[in-house]
């Protein structure tokens, strides 16, 4: 692409309010095509340049929970098949609540949990890293004496660099811009304060950061999802990471204070996943927003509490909404979340869901992917709705529209996607048959009323990790899934191809953010360009051994668009 052409075409968009209108210019944010040639053989030049020197692309701004989720502490964290009856008089000490929701107060905080493997809880319980860190004579110490983490088990960093090395396999996108960009180090100077998962894949990512320039701290945002491998590989590798599977409430924050704590380092960039990182900075450490250039946001909840923020006049700094951009929302919510119900419900279950009735709760770009790989493996599919458009898809798609209440007596298996609050309540829950399978692809765990079944009147029996029956005086019993938390981080695996899509467009959100003159940005919420989306698109196209087509000039100038893109016009639906 000729940046001097570039520079001077201009497309002018609209916010969905029409409210807000943008002239977006790539001028200087310069997203070169290679030879196609060299595309088409998948070499080291086989995708898009991104010149890292220049910065001004105008991004799109779009119009417009406290949790608690301390550890559960009812008895059914001892691991016995035998049932454990509570003890009424105690009851009320011992329950802690665990739930976060979308609140219409941005103040409330909305931390979920997660866990993506089976480990000894009583021995995470019994030997706390946050108590070990705190007396400094027990702090542990990478093989170079570097201290600044908090993580499990350090021993365990060999393991963990090689869980990082497998995925990096299938995450083309981000090790292509560390190829690219690495000479011209987009993030030298940046100070990256993030609150993700801490997986292999994320692991990938701040690697990627730190390859561009970046200084990073980094915490969990759900207190079971940690690898407790991958976190310690980081710390052995130099980086300051405070994270491992099992945080309690206090453990949580505490991490996100220590990231933020830091005498000799000032965040000027946050990533964050959820919202609690950005809650936090605004009450409780307002006066260091003063030098943060920007937030990005990849989830649907912290999305949410963006744009609470900005109708409240409280948004204190710019902010890039990741989770509505197209190579998040139609490839991470659609496809990973595709192939990995299935194996989070054979993980748990081991049922047979062939022949199955199952419910699921949301036609978003989740409970499509949810509901096609069901149907494609034998499940009869019903699905709830309250969009008509999104019913009206399901319709055509194959799969009865109902409402909750006509079914739940009968269904198998119920799944809820729609990052709501109290969409299956504990009236559902009596109603439901004997052996119900309940799990939640949403965001929040409060989808599920989990807090409702925490009553002296049922008992809760630990089956397996991650899997509780909970057991009515009837006799009746259901299976819940992970607490109501996220069923495919806390007991399946995803696919890396698919997480390295929306990684890399958070990277390139971050360059763009940290990068962008003084003023650009408002206090406001802006989506990427759809430019930046096929950039993204085009870094992956090569592990498939994919073949662009290029358009004559006649066929560019019939369709209106320049040869080397953007194909489509911003509200285009793919």
């Amino acid at each position: 692409m000729n940046p001097d052409d570039t520079s001077k075409a201009s497309i002018r968009e609209k916010t969905q309010t029409g409210s807000i209108q943008l002239l977006y210019s790539s001028s200087q944010a310069t997203l070169k095509a290679l030879d196609r040639d060299e595309i088409e053989q998948g070499g080291p030049s086989s995708a898009l340049v991104y010149k890292a020197t220049d910065y001004t692309s105008r991004l799109m701004p779009t119009s417009s929970q406290i949790d608690s989720d301390g550890a559960s502490s009812y008895k059914s964290r001892d691991k016995r098949r035998s049932s454990v009856k509570i003890d009424r008089r105690i009851y009320a000490q011992q329950h802690t609540s665990s739930l976060s929701s979308i609140s219409t107060d941005p103040d409330e905080s909305s931390y979920t949990g997660s866990s993506s493997e089976n480990e000894d809880e009583e021995s995470q319980q019994r030997e706390n890293p946050r108590e070990r860190w705190l007396k400094q004579a027990e702090r542990a110490t990478n093989s170079r004496g570097f201290n600044d983490f908090c993580v499990q088990k350090i021993r365990q960093a060999s393991f963990g660099r090689r869980e990082i090395e497998i995925a990096e396999q299938e995450m083309p996108g981000l090790v292509a811009l560390r190829t690219r960009a690495k000479d011209d180090q987009p993030l030298k100077g940046a100070k990256v304060l993030g609150c993700t998962h801490v997986t292999a894949h994320t692991a990938v990512l701040l690697e990627t950061l730190v390859v561009l320039g970046a200084q990073v701290r980094w915490c969990a945002c759900n207190i079971y999802s940690t690898q407790n491998e991958v976190a310690a590989a980081l710390a052995e590798k130099g980086y300051s990471i405070y994270a491992w599977k099992g945080e309690s409430e206090e453990d949580f924050w505490w991490c996100v204070d220590r990231c933020i704590n830091q005498d000799s380092w000032t965040p000027n960039i946050v990533l964050d996943d959820g919202g609690d990182l950005t809650h936090r900075l605004h009450k409780e450490h307002p006066d260091l927003l003063s030098s943060v250039r920007g937030i990005v946001e990849e989830s649907v909840t912290g999305v949410h509490r963006l744009y609470q923020y900005v109708k409240a006049g409280t948004l204190c700094v710019p902010a890039m909404n990741v989770s509505d951009s197209i190579t998040k929302s139609k490839f991470d919510n659609y496809y990973l979340c595709k192939e990995s119900i299935v194996d989070a419900l054979k993980r748990t279950t081991d049922m047979m869901i062939s022949g199955k009735a199952v419910l699921v709760c949301g036609y978003g770009e989740v409970g499509k992917g949810v509901s096609h790989a069901l149907k494609g493996i034998g499940a009869f599919v019903c699905v709830t709705e309250t969009d008509p458009v999104c019913a009206l898809q399901a319709c055509m798609d194959g799969y009865r529209v109902v409402k909750t209440e006509d079914v739940i007596r009968s269904v198998d298996v119920v799944i809820t996607c729609t990052g709501n609050k109290s969409v299956i309540t504990r009236s559902h829950m009596d109603s439901m048959k004997n052996g119900c399978v309940v799990c939640n692809m949403g965001h929040s765990n409060t989808e599920i009323d989990v807090r409702s079944l925490q009553t002296p009147d049922l008992t809760w029996e630990r089956v397996r990790s991650q899997v509780d029956h909970v057991i009515w005086m009837d006799g009746k019993r259901i299976v819940l899934i992970a607490e109501g938390r996220l069923a495919n981080l806390s007991c399946s695996t995803v696919p890396s191809i698919v997480v390295s899509v929306s990684a890399s467009t958070q990277a390139l959100a971050l360059i763009e953010l940290y990068n962008a003159p003084t003023g650009r940005y408002k206090n406001d919420v802006y989506l990427l360009p759809k430019k930046m989306d096929e950039y993204v698109a085009t870094l992956h196209l090569p592990l498939f051994n994919a073949r662009l087509t290029d358009l004559t000039d006649e066929q560019a100038k019939y369709l209106g668009v320049n040869k080397t893109g953007p194909f489509k016009p911003s509200n285009y639906r793919y």
